[in-house]
């Protein structure tokens, strides 16, 4: 199921474009679960599934809190797994975590970043058997 970012608004403004889940090192995840462990829902996925409308509230408060906890409510007609991917793809978003029926989704703001994640590790000099390094 595919979800149109654009509603038939007016303004010319579009959904920032959907980030590749391999820019979030496995080190970037953990920090942003440790941060999202407290967190209460924001936005819940119920109903009527992931909608325009539902996208848009995402995308709203994404902005205001950088990263964001939702649910996924029972009667969803959406898999509890591939939701939150929809969503992320429709806002731009990464998911550092899904647990059951609850994600979280993290965007970067542009202006003020509130989370500094950390950096990505160097990567470790090739070896060869016995511990040599080339």
């Amino acid at each position: 199921m595919t979800v149109p970012v654009r509603d038939d608004r007016d303004d010319d403004t579009e959904a920032p474009p959907a980030p590749s889940p391999l820019t979030l090192t496995g080190a970037q995840r953990r920090a942003l679960r440790g941060l999202g462990h407290h967190l209460d829902p924001v936005i819940q996925i119920g109903k009527h599934g992931v909608t325009a409308a539902l996208a848009s509230a995402t995308s709203v408060a994404l902005l205001q809190h950088e990263l964001i906890k939702i649910s996924i409510g029972r009667e969803a007609p959406v898999d509890r797994k591939t939701a939150p991917d929809e969503l992320a793809k429709a806002t731009g978003a990464h998911v550092a975590q899904v647990i059951g029926f609850t994600a979280l989704l993290y965007r970067r703001r542009l202006e003020n970043p509130t989370i500094v994640l950390p950096a990505a590790a160097p990567a470790a000099p090739p070896r060869i058997r016995g511990g040599a390094r080339l």
